[in-house]
């Protein structure tokens, strides 16, 4: 069965999550420079069946682009000239960091783990993948 990947993109650091083959559990899968995101993916597709690609879209809150807008566009482009037989879809990002923050403090995490940037791009990859999941029942 064919997993659901989730992309929290950053102009420095880019968030991965990923569903179980089922689509029950959303999972942290990794974080990376993302430079290396399609060579990361490239490898990662070979190990395992993607049946969509979902990327967080960063908008303000009166649904106006932010700085980073284009840099996701962007990205969403290189993914499909990449990956043309994997859709693609955009996931609202808004809050998804704060979400992320939140959650390490509630989960008890150390201070100095939660300071590690890398953490929050996951985290927030994967609040934005279990929304979707959420949202599609």
């Amino acid at each position: 069965m064919a997993r659901i990947i989730c992309i929290d993109y950053g102009g420095k650091r880019t968030g991965l999550a990923v569903t179980d083959p089922l689509k029950i559990i959303a999972t942290a899968l990794t974080t990376i420079d993302t430079r290396e995101l399609i060579p990361f993916l490239k490898k990662y597709f070979l190990q395992e069946q993607i049946e969509l690609i979902l990327i967080g879209e960063p908008l303000n809150l009166n649904d106006t682009a932010t700085h980073a807008t284009s840099l996701v566009h962007n990205a969403i482009k290189q993914l499909q000239k990449e990956f043309p037989t994997v859709p693609i879809k955009t996931i609202d990002e808004r809050f998804t960091s704060k979400m992320a923050s939140r959650a390490m403090i509630d989960m008890g995490m150390k201070k100095k783990d939660r300071q590690k940037k890398g953490n929050v791009d996951q985290i927030a990859a994967t609040i934005m993948l279990q929304e979707y999941m959420n949202s599609i029942g």
